[in-house]
């Protein structure tokens, strides 16, 4: 039966599809501050699995954190707090397609236009955490007077009013000190924030005791969240809502898999139930080796790659997996050059590498190697590079797949100035751009002129990347034998 798609009602409290368990009656124990995709598709989805096992009973006011997400609140408060999310793609091994309406939104303010209710919140005893993704730039300092009444953009800035609202509602109670977890990428993302909040405080005079009350009786956690969240599924959406029998603009789509470290001691776990509840949830003493492990396989699996790939006429990071050969290339890196370099438990690191592999293979994910290639000289230098040096001090050889890996992005950086873009041509002759730090762009650009031109031999090329320390924070040149292997792999990449 073909359903008019105008016949459909936008999902809310009074849809068929909203069971009485979805009915939102517990008290607000979190503030949000991030209405996006990843949120809803993280932490949100989290709290509710919590409270379906009856663990947490609480639900959460959620806000935006600059004025350009008003549009996505005002769809959060016309959907009753309400949206569904799709979890797809292979989890330990087995194919998993599962659809939930989430309900943990009680509250849904726009600061912008709400700033007192907002600041109101703070005054809720039963309120215990704050929950934000502003992204990496959210966590910055900026210097911005305290004006009464006014609403406050910057996020850091933002939370020291609600938390000076707090201390004084409370006269500075000890027990009503909250917990910060900020899932923004940023190193040290929780200590990031309290100083921003610190420096807010006296910036603005705010008393002594508040300062210390800060520093004192809340907690900001350093975290490292994992989970790949692709949001609305454009393609596909007229067809899931004719299927449901409702529409919803906040559809949100995701990987099964989904990991949070947190900086924090585990009886925390009592109060926000997420391992109990058996989500991949870590309190831990150090974040080090979860950072490392993700930069180092994850992420440098990624860098390793994006340019190969490219080269080659690959688009996604699937049809690489799909590929027996790079396949067999990512994999050999994984197990027998970036695990080896990781000074941590090895059956560990082993199964979060096949974790690694796995989520690649995820046909629902569509992640372009022309993204992941963005500052692929940065990245190289903080994701692969430490592997590079690790394996030869330890082998007292060079990890083939990596050096491989590390000729690809110089024959990559083969570039031409053409309107203002740098392209280079894959192996096939295909166009493809090049998107760096100008400085390191231009500088490839004119040693690979000079080569093309005879002025410089393919080794004295090489020589000049691997000792240019703007590159690579250091001179390269001093590793045995990486001129010359980097050499004979690049003859085979070249016209």
């Amino acid at each position: 039966m073909n359903i008019n798609k105008s016949q459909l009602k936008r999902l809310s409290k009074d849809t068929n599809a909203v069971q009485s368990s979805h009915k939102m009656d517990f008290p607000i124990k979190v503030l949000q501050i991030g209405e996006g995709n990843f949120l809803r598709g993280f932490f949100d989805w989290m709290i509710h699995e919590c409270n379906k096992q009856g663990h947490f009973k609480g639900s959460i006011a959620v806000t935006q954190p600059r004025p350009a997400g008003r549009g996505k609140i005002a769809e959060v408060k016309r959907q009753d707090g309400l949206y569904t999310l799709m979890l797809r793609g292979f989890h330990q091994g087995k194919k998993v397609e599962k659809t939930e309406i989430i309900s943990v939104f009680s509250k849904v303010i726009d600061p912008y236009e709400e700033w007192m209710e907002f600041l109101a919140l703070s005054e809720n005893p039963e309120l215990e955490f704050v929950v934000s993704n502003t992204t990496e730039a959210g966590i910055k300092y900026q210097p911005i007077p305290l004006e009464e009444g006014k609403p406050i953009e910057s996020f850091p800035g933002k939370l020291t009013a609600f938390l000076y609202h707090r201390y004084l509602h409370f006269n500075g109670d000890a027990k009503k000190g909250l917990i910060m977890l900020p899932c923004e990428l940023l190193e040290r993302n929780g200590d990031s924030l309290k100083q921003c909040v610190l420096k807010h405080g006296r910036d603005w005079d705010l008393p002594k005791s508040f300062i210390e009350w800060v520093d004192r009786d809340n907690l900001f956690l350093n975290s490292l969240v994992d989970r790949i969240v692709t949001g609305f599924p454009a393609n596909e959406s007229e067809k899931l809502f004719a299927a449901w029998g409702y529409k919803d603009t906040l559809l949100n789509t995701a990987e099964p898999y989904h990991l949070w470290a947190i900086e924090g001691d585990p009886s925390i776990d009592q109060r926000l139930p997420l391992r109990q509840s058996g989500l991949n949830v870590h309190w831990v003493k150090d974040l080090t080796p979860y950072q490392m492990r993700k930069v180092r396989i994850l992420n440098g699996s990624h860098t390793l790659l994006a340019p190969l790939g490219i080269l080659s006429g690959l688009e996604e990071v699937k049809q690489a997996i799909d590929h027996p050969e790079f396949n067999q290339f990512l994999s050999g890196a994984i197990e027998k050059e970036i695990i080896p370099s990781l000074p941590f438990d090895q059956n560990e690191m082993k199964l979060y590498g096949e974790s690694v592999l796995e989520r690649f293979k995820n046909p629902f994910v569509h992640h372009l190697l022309a993204d992941i290639s963005l500052n692929s000289i940065s990245k190289f230098k903080v994701r692969l590079l430490p592997t590079l040096e690790e394996y030869h001090r330890a082998k007292g050889r060079l990890p083939d797949c990596i050096v491989r890996g590390f000729s690809g992005l110089i024959r990559f950086y083969k570039v031409n100035e053409i309107k203002g873009s740098y392209m280079g041509k894959s192996f096939a002759g295909k166009d493809y751009v090049v998107r760096d730090d100008i400085k390191a762009i231009e500088f490839f650009s004119e040693q690979w002129l000079s080569y093309e031109r005879g002025e410089i031999p393919l080794r004295q090329l090489i020589e000049a990347i691997l000792c240019n320390q703007y590159l690579w924070g250091k001179d390269l040149t001093g590793i045995p034998n990486l001129g010359n292997e980097l050499c004979q792999y690049l003859e085979g990449m070249i016209d």
